[in-house]
């Protein structure tokens, strides 16, 4: 279950496979963002943010460089460039007992970064909707 999961999710971002992310979903899933300060629940929400997301940081120079699994959770921490700043950060994911996703964190670094993707992240999500 835990390997399906986490190869789904590499697909999805790797394809950036809109209806790949809302299968490995579960209604109930609670995102949290590295800007918004308060979890944002359920299942639409979760995928506009997840597919802004893929938008923003999945332009050619995104990569995982380590994965950490244990139980029903994985860290995996990323790397990219988006004009001249480098973004690092990690994906926090938990998902239920049947391999969907219930949570997800992300949190990143440095505070340009950060800054960076707040404003991108907004106005990508002002397109999406």
């Amino acid at each position: 279950m835990i390997e399906d999961t986490m190869k789904a999710w590499h697909h999805v971002v790797t394809s950036k496979d809109e209806a790949a992310l809302d299968a490995i979903l579960a209604e109930e899933v609670v995102f949290h963002s590295p800007v918004v300060h308060t979890p944002q629940a359920g299942k639409p929400i979760t995928k506009l943010y997840l597919t802004a997301a893929m938008h923003v940081l999945n332009n050619g120079t995104f990569k995982y460089l380590r994965e950490i699994v244990s139980g029903n959770q994985a860290v995996l921490e990323f790397l990219t460039e988006i004009d001249g700043i480098v973004v690092n950060g990690v994906d926090m994911i938990t998902w239920g007992v049947d391999g969907r996703i219930i949570d997800f964190k992300v949190m990143l670094r440095p505070l340009k970064a950060v800054n960076l993707i707040h404003r991108m992240m907004g106005e990508m999500l002002q397109q999406l909707k």
